[in-house]
């Protein structure tokens, strides 16, 4: 089955994604969630999440189609454990208070290897829209697996101050940049 954006008021029909319909898991060793931020506006600080789950549920139609991920904002990692700590304390982050960020898809178009997925990303008890754009890597077997992988690349940004997050004003930018980098695992084929 595959994903295609098929709108059935127009006669013809966008070229389709290669995906099985079903769920897909993510393969957490070829994924990863990265940021920047400026630094004192003169330079960048960049980071990434180490503790991600994350599903992509494919149906027959894009729109039939939904991504989800929890990230535990404590797995922060700069490149520097004293400046992490200080992150997710009560003062900036407060992981206490906000444990997760979380990610819940509206809406996937797009065809080829050029798609927008929108969504709602909650942190702690804040959510706000998000737009992201999304490149498809492609469907490829890995050696001595079943199971295909599909990856994708996905951009985009916050304003720190939309979540409340609206600490060190002048010391961090208010623009948070996102890449992420996801590989997920086709289902299982039922026998």
């Amino acid at each position: 089955m595959t994903i295609e954006t098929t709108d059935t008021s127009r006669s013809s029909s966008a070229p389709a994604l290669p995906l099985a319909a079903g769920v897909w898991e993510i393969e957490p060793f070829h994924s990863a969630v990265n940021f920047s931020i400026r630094h004192l506006g003169i330079s960048k600080v960049r980071g990434r999440f180490a503790d991600v789950r994350a599903e992509l549920v494919v149906g027959e139609r894009a729109e039939d189609s939904s991504v989800t991920a929890t990230i535990a904002l404590a797995s922060i990692d700069t490149g520097n454990k004293d400046r992490d700590a200080h992150v997710v304390a009560s003062d900036l982050l407060d992981v206490e208070k906000r444990p997760t960020m979380t990610f819940r898809s509206t809406r996937i178009a797009g065809a080829d290897e050029e798609w927008v997925m929108e969504g709602a990303l909650t942190i702690g008890e804040v959510s706000r829209p998000v737009t992201l754009a999304v490149e498809f890597g492609g469907v490829e077997g890995f050696p001595g697996q079943e199971r295909r992988h599909a990856g994708f690349e996905a951009t985009g940004e916050i304003r720190r101050s939309d979540f409340g997050l609206d600490f060190a004003p002048g010391l961090l930018g208010e623009v948070v940049k996102i890449q992420l980098d996801m590989q997920f695992l086709e289902p299982v084929a039922e026998q």
